[in-house]
């Protein structure tokens, strides 16, 4: 089984990829602060929230709102699942988060590029669980 992947598709994760080091870079020179999702959701959402919390957390939305208009598809992937597939998991992941004591952004993004021990240990559990997610639907479950 050979994997194909699309110019197109490398071209989107590398624009996509760029776009997360310049946000993550700006948040730390800006504000000193790590662009950790999970941190930042908390934080706007707790007893003390900040106007750069809220801001950067519509940046994300408006992200994902104007991807359609400038010729950006779902993945296929999120659009052959039903919403309350999506809303499980979307669950699953804040548990996780909390869990973990931080998100892929935290941890995989910012604390592996500081060298942090403790976010390569969990940015490994992450990769592991979604592997092991993936293989279990698509070939023991089936579906995918």
């Amino acid at each position: 089984m050979s994997i194909v992947i699309e110019p197109a598709v490398l071209e989107d994760a590398l624009a996509g990829g760029v776009l997360i080091g310049i946000a993550t870079a700006g948040l730390l020179l800006v504000n000193g602060r790590i662009a950790g999702i999970s941190g930042i959701m908390a934080g706007a959402t707790g007893g003390q929230s900040r106007l750069w919390q809220w801001a950067f957390l519509l940046g994300l939305v408006a992200a994902g709102i104007a991807a359609a208009p400038l010729g950006y598809a779902l993945p296929a992937a999120l659009s052959r699942q039903p919403l309350s597939v999506l809303a499980l998991a979307g669950l699953l992941v804040g548990f996780g988060t909390r869990l973990g004591n931080g998100c892929t952004s935290g941890h995989g993004v910012c604390g592996i590029a500081q060298l942090n021990p403790r976010s390569m240990l969990a940015t490994g559990i992450f990769m592991l669980v979604a592997g092991l997610t993936v293989f279990v639907t698509r070939h023991l479950l089936g579906h995918g």
